[in-house]
């Protein structure tokens, strides 16, 4: 009896084995995925199929996805019947969109069926999620190449998913900024924000006003903090920089469209011009010249929003010549990039020059305006004017509310969400963009180099861009930015970007409801593999301790916690390396007085899988005043 009662368990075990499905870790998250029995085997006799001419870019490019690391040589075909299906709708299900799929795999085979070609193009790169981590390999890789058999029906919340990439900070060659999109389309991002110019470089050729690149392109090496480098020395040579040329411009474009990815230029003025200004320095109030700034300190923030700038750097709004210049500017960019919008940047715009300036003093006697601020209203309807003759659309940070905007001007708020709710309650469409989310360049942990502020992928993850009390109507979706004043190469430049990208990724598409941290986690480590095997960098700071202290009855009292679930933390105030024999936290702890330092590390299963951190009594003790 006993041998028969283990004969079945290890049948059952065998065929609880045999059924099991390999884990489906998806990002961004579908709206309804559905597991059923069984897999599919990826082998070269498979074929690709497309059931209509618009849907063979989509086949195309899984057939070159699959290709490189399985080395099957597979072709797509024209037809109905292949083992993996490429098929639009005669009749469009109004459930997906133009942008939503279904996705059925089954042991015959997979079926990707949408309304419209982006459709079959996020069904792709879900497909390609549910096949093996080595299937981001760019060489010939071995695997099993088996899909879970599944049902999914998905589609975006937002219709804006968008991330920024500040190119003027740090010039990114064309290459990394095609491999930059090509790794946000995979995520189902549909938006590229371009930041082409700002006080560090102008990276866009202007044929009509060439010193913008043969100049403002340009300055000194330098190596350091940024804000605490030293100034151009006198007759040295601009040699660190460069600039994409129209060609390049239409070649990037070409290929952001063949991933369903729409590209959005900055050209931010009126302040964040010194490059420009630095070409052509006429178009300022002082008429001074000055060089493309390398990251000096050349203004003084007072902690409370304000600043003062200690060098030029905006464009005089009374000048008739600025609008010219402008003009010049966007008649090359509109025809350029065929979307309906250009970004005019806006903000942090220093009114002290114009203050001061004879000709800016008279235009506001003439507008009948007290404010010196409120030029910069003026000055954003003068460049909409222009974009609107141009058929483009209005697109700024949330300063541009100030001084009064038309109602067809779309905002992105980034100083938190403020100014995204009174731009919403005016009218407006809004990007959500806020630094307490969504900023990119902050540090994402304490090992990470120092910068404004700290943003861990827990916090992006937490982002809802729909306020309360907003209509959403009004809130087209959300982006995250990346401005690179420490981000010098596209290697670092990803590992900023992820994790919280892939966060951001579900923030943007999935549904509000499915939201959840800790289903996040085993999909965003499914990921950190896939990365290694694509040779995409990306933080881990997701396993650092997170180290707050306060003042507690006079004493330094210390908490510790983990973004990740289930981790050890081990410390010690001893000057002694911990490890998974020191002190194991478990409540807050009174620190004793005296020049201590605190290590604190974090274990899974008995391995080191945190950085070391090590913060001084100093740097503990600054905490607590926060």
């Amino acid at each position: 009896m006993k041998i028969r009662i283990a004969g079945v368990l290890l049948l059952l075990t065998g065929m609880t084995v045999a059924n099991a499905q390999q884990p489906i870790n998806l990002i961004p998250q579908p709206v309804d995925v559905q597991p059923q029995r069984g897999t599919f085997t990826l082998t070269k006799t498979a074929t690709i199929g497309y059931d209509q001419p618009k849907a063979q870019a989509a086949a195309d490019m899984m057939a070159q996805k699959l290709n490189a690391p399985t080395g099957f040589g597979l072709r797509p075909k024209a037809g109905t019947k292949a083992s993996i299906q490429f098929d639009l709708n005669e009749t469009p299900n109004p459930k997906l969109g133009k942008e939503g799929y279904t996705l059925d795999a089954s042991s015959k085979g997979v079926t990707i069926t949408a309304n419209e070609p982006a459709g079959l193009f996020y069904g792709m790169q879900s497909l390609l999620q549910l096949l093996p981590k080595e299937i981001e390999s760019k060489t010939p890789a071995q695997s099993s190449w088996t899909i879970p058999a599944v049902r999914i029906t998905d589609y975006p919340r937002f219709g804006w998913r968008g991330i920024m990439l500040d190119v003027s900070r740090h010039f990114f060659p064309k290459d990394d900024v095609k491999r930059y999109i090509d790794e946000l389309a995979r995520l189902k991002f549909n938006t590229f924000h371009w930041h082409l110019t700002d006080d560090q470089g102008w990276r866009i050729e202007i044929k009509s006003l060439p010193k913008l690149t043969e100049v403002g392109a340009w300055r000194v090496q330098r190596a350091g903090h940024f804000g605490n480098r030293l100034d151009p020395k006198p007759g040295e040579a601009a040699s660190y920089g460069g600039f994409y040329t129209q060609n390049d411009i239409k070649e990037i474009i070409k290929y952001a469209q063949d991933r369903n990815v729409t590209i959005v230029p900055e050209i931010d003025v009126p302040g964040h011009s010194m490059a420009a200004l630095a070409a052509y320095p006429e178009l300022s109030c002082t008429k001074t010249p000055v060089s493309v700034d390398p990251g000096t300190a050349f203004s003084e923030w007072y902690g409370n929003g304000t600043f003062k700038m200690l060098v030029e750097n905006t464009l005089n709004p009374s000048d008739e010549k600025v609008y010219e210049f402008l003009d010049k500017v966007f008649t090359e960019v509109a025809a350029l990039f065929p979307n309906q919008y250009i970004h005019v940047g806006g903000d942090e715009c220093y009114k002290g020059y114009w203050a001061q300036d004879p000709g800016c003093q008279a235009l506001m006697k003439q507008l009948n305006i007290r404010h010196v601020e409120d030029l910069q209203g003026y000055f954003m309807n003068r460049v909409e004017k222009i974009l609107k003759a141009k058929g483009k659309k209005l697109l700024g940070w949330d300063e541009i509310l100030e001084g009064g905007i038309s109602p067809e001007a779309t905002v992105m708020s980034w100083r938190g969400i403020k100014g995204g709710i009174e731009a919403a309650h005016l009218g407006h469409d809004v990007v959500m963009t806020p630094t307490t989310f969504a900023y990119l360049d902050y540090q994402q942990g304490d090992n990470d180099p120092p910068i404004y502020a700290t943003l861990r992928t827990k916090k992006s993850y937490s982002f809802e861009p729909v306020p309360d009390g907003v209509d959403a109507k009004y809130i087209l979706g959300g982006q995250a930015n990346l401005w690179t004043e420490q981000i010098p190469t596209l290697r670092y430049a990803e590992y900023m970007t992820y994790p919280r990208g892939w966060a951001l990724a579900d923030v943007y598409w999935s549904p509000k409801e499915t939201k959840n941290w800790d289903k996040f986690v085993p999909r965003m480590e499914a990921h950190f593999d896939r990365a290694d095997i694509a040779q995409v960098n990306y933080s881990r700071a997701v396993y650092d301790a997170i180290v707050r202290t306060s003042m507690k009855n006079g004493k330094l009292t210390l908490t510790l916690e983990s973004e990740v679930p289930n981790l050890d933390i081990y410390y010690s105030i001893d000057d002694t390396m911990p490890d998974a024999f020191s002190t194991k936290y478990s409540q807050p702890v009174e620190l004793p007085d005296g020049p201590i330092t605190l290590r604190v590390i974090t274990y899974r299963a008995g391995k080191p899988i945190g950085h070391l951190i090590v913060l001084s009594r100093d740097a503990l003790q600054k905490r607590a005043g926060r």
